[in-house]
C-alpha cells in the first residue's frame, strides 16, 4: 500500500461509520522500539520521533485512527529492555532520533553523517527485531558525541544559530527540572563511583540512603550530594543535554500528531525501577513488595519486586495550629504522585493506568524471602487484612473491618471485602484522587484516563472506578464463551470501557486464530461471533459457516465485535492491525525477543498484500460487518454507509498493482 494509495473518500466513511457505532476513540497501541526505521536511520531499534516513526504515524491516521497509546517511555537498561521496568522522570535517550542531529540548520550538526551511517551499517541482524545490547551502546557512544560538539560548539555559537537555540532552551530546561535530573544523574554517578550497576549492592550505606537521611542526617547528605554534583558536573551536564534532547524530540512529535488529530496517550507504570527505588526509597514500605496475585491470567501470580508506597506517607500529620485544621493535608507521597503525573500530563494528551489495583488494593508480599513466588502466592492485599495471622503486620493499614470480609473466598478473590462505606471508598481513593486533582488541572477529561483491569476487578477497585465513571479493558480474544457473564465478551462492555482483542502481552489474533483452527475451537468462535454479528435466526448458519470457510473472515469478525459493542473506545495493538503472528512478550518470562518485535519496515507494501488476502485489519470490513450487527432497523437507516463501506473493503482486498 504506498503512501497515498486509500480510496479517496475512505477517511470520510470510517469516520462516519465510528460516529455511527458510537465509537468516540480508535486509539492504535505502540511501544517505541517497535516503530520501523527510514532507511539510513535504523540502529536497531525503532523510535517515534524519527522519519520512520513518524511516517507509521501518519499511516495510521489514513487509516482511521484518531490516537496512539504508547508504552511507558522511561530509560532502560542495557541488560533489561522492559519498558515496565524503566524510570519515572527521565525519558529513555534511545529514542533520540539520531538522523535529524546531523541537520546544521536545525540541530547543528551535532552528529556526524558518517558515524550514525557506521552505526547503521554495524547493525547486527534484519529489521524484523530490536536489537536492544546494539542500540543501547550505539546511542550511548552517538549522544556522547553530540554532547561534546555541543559543548564545544557552543562559546562561539552565533546569534541566531541552531546551536544558540538549543544552549538557550538547554539551560531553561536544565531549571525546569533540576529536581528530578539531579535524583537521576546521581544514580550514574553512584554506580561509576562503586563499580556496581545496581544500588542494593554499593558497599555504602551512606551513598545507598543518599536520599533518604535519618533524623539529623540532613545536613550531612546534602553535603554529600552536593559534593558529588560538583566532582561530576560534566557529567551531570551531559546527562541533561541528553534528557533535554528527547524531552525536545517529544514536544515536536505531540505538536504534530495534535496537528494530524491523533491524541497521544502516555503509560503510567505500575513499577518502579532501580534508579526510582533508590533516589525515592523514603516513601516505601520496607518489609513488602508489590505483586500480582494468583488470577486468571496469570494463575500462579507474578512477583513484581517493585515496592509499596508508604501509607503512613500518603498525608502529613494533622496540624491543630495550621490554617485548615482537622482537614487531611497531603503527605510526601501524594506530592510525589501528583509530580509525577504532572509532568506526563504535561507531554500526553491522555493516560493509560497500569494496574490499577496497584494505587487502590496493591497485593502485597514479604520482601527478601527466598522464594519470590511463594511470598507472592501467600500475600494479602495491603488496604483489606484487618486480622490475618500470616501478615499482622499489615493490620495496622487495614481500611475495613473483619465483619466486612468474606472468608469463604481467596483473599486475593474480587468478593474478599463484601462492602464498604462511602468514607471508605475516599480513602482507598488516595492515590487515584491525586491523578484525578492532576487531570483536571491539566485541562483533561477523566475520560481520558485508561484503566487496565484485566481478569480481576477487587471490590475497593470497583468501587473506585465507579464514582469516576471509568470502565475497564476487555479483552475480547481471551472470552470464555461458555460464560455469558464473563467479562470479556464484548456483550458485556460498557460505554466507558476500552475494548480490544489483544495487547502486548497476547498471543496476536491471527496466530491464536490459527490455532483456533487446528485445535477445533475455531467452531465455538463462529457460532459465538454470528450470535453477535447476525441478530435475525435466518440465515445465521450460513453466516457462521462463511466465518470459518472464508480465510481471514473469523478475524475480521472478531473485530466487527469489538465495534459492535457498547464500548466508545476501541484499542488494536500494531502487530493485530498488520497481520503479524510473532508475540510480542510472553509474560512471566525473560527472553531476549520480549519487547523486540517489530513493524516491517516496508509496511505499507506487506499491509496491503495481506489485505489482499484478507490477513490483515480490513476496518471498513469490520464496520460494515459491526453495522449490519444492529438489526434491519440500523441496516435500512445506514444502508448508503454499510455499501459504502463494503465497496471499500472490497477495493482494498485487491491484489496490489
Amino acid at each position: 500500500m504506498p503512501r497515498g494509495n486509500l480510496p479517496e473518500d475512505y477517511r470520510r466513511h470510517v469516520t462516519a461509520a465510528l460516529a455511527a457505532l458510537d465509537v468516540r476513540n480508535l486509539v492504535l497501541s505502540i511501544h517505541d522500539p517497535s516503530f520501523p526505521s527510514a532507511p539510513g536511520e535504523d540502529t536497531g531499534r525503532g523510535t517515534p520521533y524519527s522519519e520512520g516513526g513518524m511516517g507509521f504515524l501518519e499511516f495510521a491516521r489514513e487509516l482511521g485512527f484518531n490516537g496512539i497509546q504508547l508504552g511507558p517511555q522511561g530509560q532502560t537498561s542495557e541488560d533489561n529492555a522492559s519498558p515496565y521496568d524503566g524510570t519515572l522522570f527521565s525519558r529513555n535517550v534511545l529514542n533520540v532520533a539520531l538522523a535529524p542531529l546531523t541537520h546544521e540548520e536545525t540541530w547543528g550538526g551535532l552528529v556526524r553523517p558518517e558515524r550514525l551511517q557506521s552505526l547503521v551499517s554495524a547493525r547486527p541482524g534484519g529489521d524484523a527485531r530490536v536489537t536492544h545490547r546494539y542500540a543501547f551502546r550505539a546511542w550511548s557512544e552517538a549522544l556522547e558525541a553530540a554532547w561534546e560538539a555541543f559543548r564545544h560548539k557552543r562559546p562561539r555559537a552565533a546569534p541566531g544559530s541552531a546551536v544558540a537555540w538549543l544552549s538557550e532552551h538547554f539551560d531553561t530546561f536544565r531549571r525546569q527540572h533540576h529536581a528530578w535530573l539531579e535524583r537521576d544523574v546521581l544514580y550514574d554517578v553512584l554506580c561509576l563511583e562503586h563499580g556496581r550497576p545496581y544500588w542494593k549492592e554499593w558497599p555504602s550505606e551512606w551513598d545507598r540512603r543518599l536520599w533518604s537521611p535519618r533524623p539529623g542526617e540532613e545536613a550531612s547528605f546534602a553535603k554529600r550530594r552536593q559534593l558529588l554534583l560538583a566532582k561530576y558536573a560534566a557529567r551531570a551536564e551531559a546527562y541533561a543535554f541528553q534528557q533535554f534532547l528527547v524531552h525536545s524530540q517529544h514536544a515536536a512529535l505531540r505538536e504534530r500528531t495534535a496537528a494530524w488529530g491523533l491524541k497521544l496517550y502516555g503509560d503510567l507504570q505500575i513499577g518502579f525501577s532501580p534508579r526510582d527505588a533508590w533516589a525515592y526509597q523514603g516513601l516505601f514500605v520496607g518489609s513488602y513488595l508489590m505483586g500480582a496475585p494468583p488470577s486468571r491470567t496469570n494463575p500462579e501470580g507474578q512477583p513484581w519486586n517493585y515496592p509499596v508506597l508508604d501509607p503512613g506517607q500518603y498525608h502529613a500529620p494533622p496540624d491543630p495550629k495550621g490554617p485548615y485544621p482537622g482537614v487531611r493535608q497531603p503527605g510526601p507521597v501524594l506530592w510525589f504522585m501528583g509530580s509525577r503525573v504532572n509532568k506526563m500530563l504535561s507531554e500526553y494528551d491522555g493516560l493509560r493506568i497500569d494496574h490499577p489495583h496497584g494505587l487502590v488494593c496493591p497485593w502485597v508480599y514479604r520482601s527478601g524471602e527466598l522464594n519470590a513466588l511463594h511470598a507472592v502466592q501467600n500475600g494479602a492485599r495491603l488496604f483489606s487484612s484487618p486480622d490475618l495471622p500470616d501478615h499482622p503486620e499489615l493490620a495496622r493499614w487495614a481500611l475495613v473491618a473483619p465483619g466486612q470480609l468474606d472468608r469463604s473466598v481467596p483473599r486475593y478473590a474480587d468478593g474478599w471485602v463484601r462492602e464498604l462505606s462511602p468514607e471508605q471508598v475516599n480513602r482507598y481513593s488516595a492515590l487515584f484522587d491525586a491523578i484525578i486533582a492532576a487531570a483536571h488541572a491539566h485541562g483533561r477529561k477523566v475520560s481520558d484516563l485508561l484503566c487496565e483491569v484485566l481478569s480481576t476487578m477487587p471490590h475497593p477497585l470497583q468501587r473506585v472506578l465507579e464514582q469516576y465513571g471509568l470502565g475497564r479493558f476487555r479483552v475480547t480474544q481471551k472470552a470464555d464463551l461458555k460464560n455469558p457473564r464473563d467479562v470479556y465478551r464484548g456483550e458485556n462492555a460498557a460505554p466507558q470501557d476500552w475494548i480490544m482483542v489483544g495487547n502486548h502481552d497476547t498471543k496476536p489474533i491471527w496466530a491464536l486464530a490459527e490455532r483456533w483452527r487446528q485445535e477445533g475451537e475455531a467452531r465455538a468462535q463462529a457460532d459465538y461471533l454470528a450470535w453477535r454479528l447476525h441478530p435475525e435466526d435466518a440465515g445465521r448458519e450460513d453466516f457462521a459457516r462463511r466465518l470459518l470457510e472464508e480465510p481471514g473472515m473469523l478475524v475480521q469478525a472478531k473485530f466487527a465485535d469489538l465495534f459492535a459493542s457498547r464500548a466508545e473506545n476501541v484499542m488494536v495493538f500494531f502487530a493485530d492491525l498488520l497481520g503479524m503472528k510473532e508475540t510480542y512478550n510472553a509474560p512471566g518470562t525473560v527472553s531476549e525477543e520480549n519487547w523486540s518485535l517489530r513493524v516491517p519496515r516496508d509496511y505499507r507494501r506487506e499491509y496491503g498484500e495481506k489485505l489482499a488476502g484478507d490477513a490483515a485489519l480490513n476496518l471498513p470490513k469490520a464496520l460494515a460487518l459491526a453495522l449490519r450487527a444492529g438489526g434491519e432497523a440500523a441496516r435500512t437507516r445506514h444502508a448508503p454507509l454499510i455499501a459504502a463501506l463494503e465497496r471499500l473493503a472490497m477495493q482494498l482486498s485487491q491484489p496490489p498493482g
